[in-house]
């Protein structure tokens, strides 16, 4: 059911980038969520010379030896003001996110849910007509709602936890294919 609903997110993207014109559309990967082994894929669209909306989806489905894993899906919308052109230079950005995630490292096992929204200021580099780098990072507030439990898989003995803080909500280093 989880890879449908990331499945379903890359269709739309993928859509979206069909009817787009030109320098109006780009795709980019951030390779700090894949050194954490979390697949994602963000696709952005220019809404002015000054503005874009991004839609970004990452999904970890990986159980490493031990049983340790942490598997998570996961959303984050975005708009960005652009100070000099839309793709180049330095923006700020408001964002919301939403993710679901389950598992556990040592003893305890995590089964919840996470929301929040965020500010975020990044710089995206030109390469080349089509290929940038972008830097970005943000910060805002989060609530999260879960049960823990012990390693065992019960679902009953799990203790039903929620916690509100603030914390960085976007930390990318991103490659970026601009159409």
């Amino acid at each position: 059911m989880k890879s449908l609903r990331f499945f379903s997110i890359g269709i739309l993207l993928c859509l979206c980038a069909l009817h787009a014109q030109a320098q109006n559309v780009a795709f980019k990967t951030n390779a700090l969520l894949w050194a954490t082994t979390t697949t994602n894929i963000e696709a952005e669209v220019g809404l002015s010379n000054k503005s874009s909306l991004a839609l970004m989806g990452a999904y970890n489905p990986w159980t490493f030896k031990g049983d340790k894993m942490m598997h998570t899906w996961a959303v984050q919308p975005e708009y960005k003001y652009w100070f000099c052109e839309r793709f180049e230079g330095h923006f700020i950005g408001v964002h919301a996110h939403g993710a679901q995630f389950f598992g556990g490292f040592h003893s305890k096992r995590y089964d919840g849910y996470l929301v929040g929204a965020g500010v975020s200021w990044g710089y995206d580099w030109i390469l080349s007509r089509h290929w940038n780098i972008e830097a970005q990072i943000g910060f805002g507030i989060n609530y999260t709602w879960y049960k823990e439990s012990d390693r065992l898989p019960c679902y009953k003995c799990g203790i039903d936890k929620d916690k509100t803080f603030f914390s960085p909500t976007k930390l990318a280093i991103s490659l970026v294919y601009v159409l």
